[in-house]
């Protein structure tokens, strides 16, 4: 498993108006409204009139010509929602009071409207969705009520010496206007939940590649740990049979010198392999562990020319392993005999591994006749015992360890192998 976190492709920015410049639509919805405003105003069939809802060429609709105040408003609400990201609730009253002013003086009908919806847009994508729908509702009855006081037969609408004349409010108008703002504010909420939820699978993917990542780091630790504590005991233990017999027995000690230098190959070709994935960049790390029961008679070689003598019983039909069990296998092994090079004492000692091929497990066993362990390894701080039971516990298999009857210290484990791809025929 490589360390590098992956990412998924990022939403095309062209798609995502909330990754655009502050400044991008504001500057598209004035251009959008002054231009379809004064569009509109022309298109009524004579300068001042807009035809009406229903499509009736005679129903028209009398406005006030754009003038220059008509022009500030129609810009305004645009350059109000500069302010949409940071003060979301004010954007969205300013926003309103000016959409309600240009209104209020019948100025002609077309996209006006258009700065209203992104101002809710941003209240509700803000989280001041309380507000939004309050505020909204509660702006739309005033201005009903207000324009149902003041207001002027349709046919009247925009006449000239008039501050505000705006037409009354009809049931059909009313209707549309609570219905167009029904229909926003919704459409905002489910554009807010979609983002939530995109927002949270994004969270969830992080959160698995740190896990992920985690534990990668953790089986690498739990590597090296096994290749140098196994190598480096090996070592210490050659060495000093070379120091105490280099006088008296040279031919000896040059075994034992012979036998510190495949440790010590057998340790750096190892921390390379593990080492070599931390360090792949752009390439896909490793994912076939370097180690498995293929490589058991080498182990134990390696035992013997340590001064133990080993023992080995291998029942069930052998066969390839899955990964994960076929490395768990061959560690638990290597640090069995490990801690019985150091904690089985003095005198000769003899060391018993067996393996036991099962329809849908493994099962290692490895004992000796030393002293026995005190099991140091499994003190808190230790990662011997700790690191081997882990290794099982990972792949729901079961570990135990401890003195047996009569002296000497016994490891076993069952490690499942059903459910896990197989590793390739070694040879």
């Amino acid at each position: 498993m490589s360390l590098s976190q992956h990412r998924g492709p990022d939403r095309p920015t062209l798609l995502n108006p909330a990754a655009w410049p502050v400044w991008a639509v504001p500057l598209l919805l004035a251009f959008v409204q002054v231009a379809g405003s004064f569009g509109a105003q022309q298109g009524g069939g004579s300068p001042g009139h807009w035809k009406g809802p229903d499509n009736d060429l005679h129903a028209a609709y009398p406005s006030t010509p754009l003038d220059a105040l008509g022009v500030a408003l129609l810009l305004a609400g645009p350059a109000l929602l500069l302010l949409r990201r940071r003060h979301p609730v004010v954007t969205l009253a300013a926003v309103g009071a000016v959409t309600g002013l240009y209104f209020l003086r019948a100025y002609t009908y077309g996209p006006a409207l258009l700065s209203a919806p992104v101002a809710m847009f941003a209240a509700v994508a803000a989280g001041q969705r309380l507000l939004a729908w309050v505020g909204t509702f509660t702006a739309l009855g005033g201005w009903l009520a207000l324009t149902a006081v003041i207001g002027v037969p349709a046919a009247e609408r925009g006449s000239p010496g008039m501050a505000f004349p705006v037409e009354r409010p009809t049931l059909g108008g009313t209707i549309a206007t609570l219905g167009w703002a029904l229909v926003v504010l919704v459409t905002a909420e489910l554009v807010r939940m979609r983002a939530q939820k995109a927002a949270a699978s994004a969270r969830g993917r992080a959160e698995e590649e740190r896990r992920q990542a985690s534990e990668e780091r953790l089986r690498m630790a739990r590597e090296l740990h096994d290749v140098l504590a196994h190598n480096i005991s090996m070592i210490n233990v050659q060495a000093g049979v070379a120091l105490h017999l280099i006088d008296d027995d040279p031919r000896q000690a040059r075994t034992a010198l012979a036998a510190i230098k495949v440790a010590s190959k057998e340790a750096l070709t190892e921390m390379r392999s593990v080492i070599g994935a931390l360090r792949a960049d752009g390439e896909q790390a490793p994912r076939a562990p370097t180690a498995g029961l293929d490589r058991l008679a080498e182990l134990l070689e390696r035992a013997r020319t340590a001064g133990l003598a080993v023992e080995t019983e291998i029942t069930g039909e052998r066969r390839p392993l899955p990964a994960g069990p076929d490395l768990a296998a061959f560690r638990i092994v290597q640090e069995s005999l490990t801690n019985v090079t150091r904690h089985a004492g003095p005198g000769p000692v003899t060391a018993r591994v067996r393996i036991a091929y099962g329809e849908s497990d493994v099962a290692v066993q490895v004992e000796d006749d030393g002293r026995g362990s005190p099991l140091l390894d499994d003190r808190p701080g230790g990662s011997g015992l700790r690191g081997m039971r882990e290794r099982a516990a990972a792949l729901g298999g079961t570990f135990d360890a401890g003195p047996r009857a009569g002296g000497g210290f016994r490891v076993r484990a069952t490690l499942p192998t059903a459910g896990s791809p197989e590793r390739s025929d070694p040879s």
